[in-house]
């Protein structure tokens, strides 16, 4: 699993790369409190280069998904692909998250 970050204005991407499981349970987790500790309220996770999620993973974005309403942070998800969109979907996770199918799509939403 890969992580990297760039900031659009006020919005923040976070694109994973690889697997969301428990191998990058810990850094992922690391990185959005590390982001919303420096002030970053608005948070993508780019997940268009994502070949799966397992259930650490699932477990992964909903701790992500709890700490950033916790600490007044918006967050989107976007890009997942039709293998990750059938995961949420059989977990019924998909109403959890705010999912975008383009990552400007969800950098947009923001405005």
């Amino acid at each position: 699993m890969k992580i990297s970050l760039q900031n659009y204005h006020d919005v923040t991407v976070i694109e994973l790369q690889g697997e969301v499981d428990g191998e990058m349970s810990d850094m992922l987790k690391d990185t959005i409190v590390e982001t919303i500790s420096h002030g970053r309220a608005r948070i993508v996770l780019d997940m268009s280069n994502v070949g799966g999620i397992d259930s650490e993973g699932l477990d992964s974005l909903l701790w992500i998904r709890d700490y950033t309403r916790e600490h007044h942070a918006q967050l989107r998800l976007a890009g997942l692909d039709e293998n990750c969109e059938k995961i949420l979907e059989i977990t019924r996770l998909q109403f959890e998250f705010d999912l975008h199918a383009e990552l400007t799509e969800a950098v947009k939403s923001f405005a």
